[in-house]
């Protein structure tokens, strides 16, 4: 999405012919961020030099992409929000009536549809679900009267890898605001050079997962979370991570994701789970892509510029919230959901519980589409260095990216 960019703050630029320390990453105020969970920040560096130089220089080929995981991350959450919804549903309706619902503890064989064989059990007036014996379901919309941020992952994580020791190819924060109705979605790259928590020296954003899990088992969340917030000036209240499998699955759960392609896509060099090759051909017309196709679709390095892949990732994103969103699917999928999460567990973590998760979804999916705003911190919010060990990274351009954060959150995004 193309924004007005209006600086809020000086910068101060100086050239040369060499850089040889990156520019000061020093964070945003941060009144959330708690000082006892960090070590003092490294002293600030020297001022960049070769600017000019490095703004030239376009960032190519970056490994999956920096914004597939935008459309990944998104679809997760509804993943989350949905077969959490109707776990603590049916276990609240299960326990009046005193009988047991049963859920599968297998997982089960993908792809599954989720849309199949329940039409004549359930059906929904908008506010409950009415299941065929007569119970209802209540669905009671979140009443919050405050911010709500949600960190995102997506780990880069392939089939039979576990735990969350990976690093993150792009975060994303999801906010919600009651007060103003409206929903605020930040893609982060994993190439930002940040400043982690506790380490004295400027990391790549990616790196805090695993930074945090080598520290303490289950300690990667948090580590990621109190990056993002000491970096960016917005308290992150809680996460989800996912991985590629958790997208698969869940896409040909809801039956598969119906988009209009405009283009034909040929990329040769596909990268596939083994980190070998799997060729992706698609024709442009209307299609309906089922989990691995959708998966590539949204991650395909088809050698366009990026905004041209963040709008193919918007179908996919858009698509995915018109399925969860239709009448006939949700109750449905509530239904299902039991067993959903059973094939989905291993694949989704979170630290929501389920009550918050009820909420968040409840409000979610009546935020009107206007009221949805969604950013990127990509070239023109970034400056492109070369570490000293000759890697490529992103140091956040801090007068341009507090003008972001207003506009994909609002004005009172820090409070």
């Amino acid at each position: 999405m193309t924004r007005d960019q209006s600086i809020t703050n000086s910068s101060n630029t100086t050239t040369a012919r060499h850089q040889t320390v990156p520019p000061a990453a020093t964070s945003l105020s941060n009144p959330a961020y708690n000082k006892q969970d960090r070590l003092p920040p490294p002293p600030p560096a020297r001022d960049s030099a070769a600017r000019d130089r490095v703004r030239r220089r376009r960032v190519r080929s970056r490994r999956g992409g920096e914004w597939a995981w935008v459309v990944i991350a998104g679809a997760m959450l509804g993943i989350v929000v949905i077969v959490s919804m109707g776990i603590s549903l049916l276990i609240r309706t299960s326990q009046e009536q005193q009988e047991v619902i049963p859920t599968a503890a297998a997982i089960l064989p993908t792809p599954m549809d989720a849309r199949t064989n329940f039409a004549a059990s359930v059906s929904s007036d908008g506010e409950s679900v009415i299941l065929a014996d007569g119970r209802s379901l209540a669905l009671t919309p979140w009443n919050g009267v405050s911010r709500f941020t949600v960190l995102v992952a997506g780990l880069d994580r392939r089939p039979g890898e576990s735990g969350l020791a990976y690093r993150t190819d792009t975060m994303m924060l999801i906010s919600v605001d009651p007060t103003n109705n409206s929903l605020g979605i930040l893609s982060i790259p994993r190439d930002l050079y940040v400043e982690v928590p506790g380490y004295s020296q400027l990391q790549r954003v990616n790196t805090a997962m695993v930074l945090g899990e080598l520290r303490q088992p289950d300690f990667g969340p948090q580590l990621a979370m109190q990056t993002v917030q000491y970096n960016l000036g917005i308290r992150v209240h809680d996460f989800v991570a996912v991985d590629f499998q958790a997208f698969i699955q869940f896409v040909d759960a809801i039956g598969g994701l119906e988009i209009d392609i405009p283009y034909n896509i040929s990329d040769p060099l596909y990268p596939d789970m083994n980190y070998g090759y799997d060729p992706f051909y698609i024709r442009a017309g209307l299609q309906t892509l089922d989990g691995i196709t959708a998966l590539k679709y949204a991650r395909t390095r088809h050698g366009d510029s990026d905004f041209q892949r963040a709008q193919r990732q918007q179908l996919v994103l858009y698509a995915i919230r018109d399925r969860l969103l239709d009448a006939d699917n949700l109750p449905q999928l509530i239904i299902q959901s039991p067993s959903l999460w059973a094939a989905l567990q291993d694949n989704v973590f979170t630290g929501l519980t389920l009550d918050q998760i009820i909420q968040l979804g409840l409000f979610l999916k009546d935020v009107p589409s206007e009221n949805i705003h969604t950013g990127v911190i990509n070239e023109a919010y970034t400056v492109g260095y070369t570490t000293e060990q000759g890697g490529q990274v992103l140091v956040p351009d801090r007068s341009r990216i507090g003008q972001l954060m207003v506009e994909t959150f609002g004005p009172d995004y820090s409070q």
